[in-house]
């Protein structure tokens, strides 16, 4: 067990919405739950008996009640969930309609814009008219190459509001990167900013979608919004309207939300497409809608007098996932740019002026913060701020003990840790419950998640496989163009038939706290030991002259030998003095195992656009084998330094 850092006060757990639903699961079906763990147990043991409070609990708008909550809990894939219930996703986030605020925007350029849950209402209502009268129906997709802004909310629930399938990308993938994910699902409606910010640049989006259009012949409508410039020049973009043009101009529009199966299609999510043509997701509106008001309202604990942000753009599924915030009738932040625009607190200074209540980022932007020597506690007043969360990476001790010390002490930091794939967590926040450096707090309630072993058994206190033995309704209802459903089951079930594996090295505690230790398929065995990376980068993150890091396994005599590649922090270079300082620091720390038997100094570390390392491309550059569909990186031209290395090729 990690450190304590944090315990809830009494007050506030009973102030809590997992508190609340504890006590109407207690009195539902007389029992006598006291504490987090309990709760959790009985959710994995009576499984249909949650969702059916949960949807009680939330207030699942319906316009027809459901027969049973899942046809066959033993069938994974392809369990029935919520079977004969109608329903509409916009309409449950647009059940609000009231004078309280829906959506903050800030970006590096402009001032920030407010909307009322009247005017985000009154915003959807004449856009879905506009959509209808364009001819689009249910089933069709409407697609987004958009800034973290209002319009890319109010397009996907006006698209949403008729049935129409949403998906979308941020303005910073390359042309190939975007016609790969939306040439595979054929959209007829594409939605644009003429372009983005960032680093106070204003950079142009209009040439790439003329260019992406000429291969994307199913786009009938693109309607542009009007961002980095006042009056953009569209001429040269076939078959575009300016989104003031297109709207309908009725002032008020009653929405006419288009009542449809639980598992009628919602998103198409996107893997990140690094080993090949990205997986092209579906997932349904009943099953993301209910999964992420479990996970804001009981996790996260999300009331209506929050404001809640998140550090995300448009092409990564924590945008989906705040978005949902509107169910609860929170107000939702957005933010389009750097987040070290025009200075390394700029996200602070805007926690403070909006008051932030729950604010996300990823591990590596805390990481950076700590690099850059930022300390917004002592900068900004951030007196609302009581939950922080993390994701897209495992959070070190050292980045826990960071917001403790220089963000704000009495915190709820909440790791959260899931996927794309199911648009949403498998461990996550509880705020019931302490937090200890370096865990997650708990597994989501209803998740039967477990670790196994090498020989496909659960284990408590040992690293194994991540999987979730039990169906959860934000499953995938299929992927795209695979009518047979061989590419779904090969994604998460070839290793243990009807088990999700989920691709992640974990282990579960005794008292219930997750510690994740990186990508299952990037584990290190040297020796046969299965060592994760997180435990490496941890450790080498505390190394002031090292800026990052990316460690892989290099095949080498019949055995595995790790490989640790670091990029200096400025002025400094990789001395020998260095190399043992790192040596030292993780063989103390950790083990001899874990210690690399080369380190290399690299000019980068490769990073999907959604910031992710990507050790898997550094292991086949390494390996001479092809790096396929480069566009899904960020920075893909710093791979060519890690082909072909001298240092490599010798002991």
């Amino acid at each position: 067990m990690g450190k304590l850092l944090w315990q809830p006060s009494e007050q506030r757990i009973k102030a809590s919405n997992m508190y609340r639903f504890m006590n109407v699961i207690n009195e539902r079906y007389d029992r006598n739950f006291m504490e987090y763990e309990a709760l959790y147990r009985w959710s994995i043991e009576n499984i249909p008996d949650f969702w059916a409070s949960l949807w009680d609990f939330a207030g699942v708008i319906a316009s027809a009640p459901y027969e049973q909550v899942i046809d066959d809990l033993n069938k994974m894939p392809g369990a029935k969930w919520f079977t004969e219930a109608r329903l509409n996703f916009a309409e449950n986030l647009l059940r609000y309609r009231d004078d309280r605020l829906a959506l903050v925007f800030k970006s590096e350029a402009q001032e920030a814009v407010y909307l009322t849950y009247a005017e985000l209402y009154r915003e959807v209502s004449r856009l879905a008219k506009a959509l209808k009268q364009a001819g689009v129906q249910a089933g069709d997709r409407v697609v987004g190459f958009m800034p973290n802004m209002p319009q890319a909310i109010i397009a996907m629930l006006a698209a949403t509001s008729m049935g129409a399938v949403w998906s979308s990308c941020s303005p910073d993938f390359g042309i190939k990167g975007v016609l790969d994910r939306f040439g595979q699902i054929r959209p007829r409606v594409l939605f644009t900013a003429d372009g983005y910010s960032f680093k106070g640049k204003q950079l142009d989006s209009l040439e790439r979608i003329g260019t992406i259009l000429k291969q994307l012949p199913s786009i009938e409508k693109v309607v542009v919004v009007p961002y980095t410039q006042v009056d953009p020049d569209i001429s040269g973009v076939p078959n575009a309207v300016m989104f003031n043009d297109f709207i309908a101009p009725e002032p008020d529009p009653d929405i006419e939300f288009e009542q449809l199966p639980f598992d009628h299609p919602l998103y198409v999510m996107y893997s990140s497409g690094t080993t090949g043509l990205p997986k092209c997701m579906v997932q349904c509106a009943g099953g993301i809608l209910i999964h992420h008001l479990k996970e804001l309202m009981l996790h996260t604990d999300l009331k209506r007098e929050d404001r809640i942000f998140y550090f995300t753009t448009c092409g990564w599924m924590m945008w989906n996932w705040l978005t949902s915030s509107l169910a609860v009738g929170a107000t939702v932040v957005l933010f389009d740019g750097n987040p070290f625009h025009p200075h390394p607190g700029a996200l602070w200074e805007m926690a403070q002026n909006e008051k932030l209540t729950v604010f996300g980022t990823s591990a590596g932007y805390i990481a950076a913060l700590q690099n850059a020597g930022v300390k917004p506690g002592q900068t900004y007043d951030l007196t609302s701020l009581r939950a922080l969360l993390s994701t897209g990476s495992p959070l070190s001790i050292e980045g826990f003990d960071f917001i403790y010390s220089d963000v704000k002490s009495d915190l709820q930091l909440a790791s959260i840790s899931g996927g794309t794939d199911l648009n949403g967590c498998f461990a996550l926040g509880n705020p019931m419950g302490p937090v200890y450096a370096g865990e997650l707090q708990c597994r989501g309630l209803a998740m039967k998640v477990e670790a196994y072993d090498e020989n496909g058994r659960p284990v408590i206190g040992k690293q194994g496989e991540l999987v979730c033995s039990k169906p959860f309704p934000s499953m995938p209802i299929y992927f795209w163009d695979d009518p047979d459903g061989t590419k779904y089951h090969s994604a998460y079930f070839d290793v243990y038939p009807n088990v999700w594996r989920h691709g992640d090295f974990i282990m579960i505690n005794d008292h219930g706290g997750v510690t994740i230790y990186g990508r299952s398929d990037a584990t290190l065995n040297p020796g046969g030991v299965r060592i994760g990376t997180a435990e490496i980068y941890r450790l080498v993150e505390q190394i002031e002259e090292v800026e990052d890091s990316v460690v892989v396994g290099q095949n080498w005599k019949n055995d595995v030998r790790v490989i640790l590649f670091v990029k200096m922090a400025q002025g400094c270079r990789l001395t020998d003095d260095i190399r043992n300082k790192i040596l030292r620091m993780i063989r103390e720390n950790a083990s001899p195992r874990h210690m690399p038997k080369k380190i290399i100094s690299v000019p980068a570390v490769p990073y999907t656009l959604n910031m992710k390392k990507v050790e898997l491309a550094v292991k086949k550059m390494i390996e001479g084998k092809p790096v396929l569909n480069r566009d899904a990186l960020s920075n893909p031209d710093v791979l060519e330094f890690y082909g072909n290395l001298k240092e490599l090729q010798e002991d």
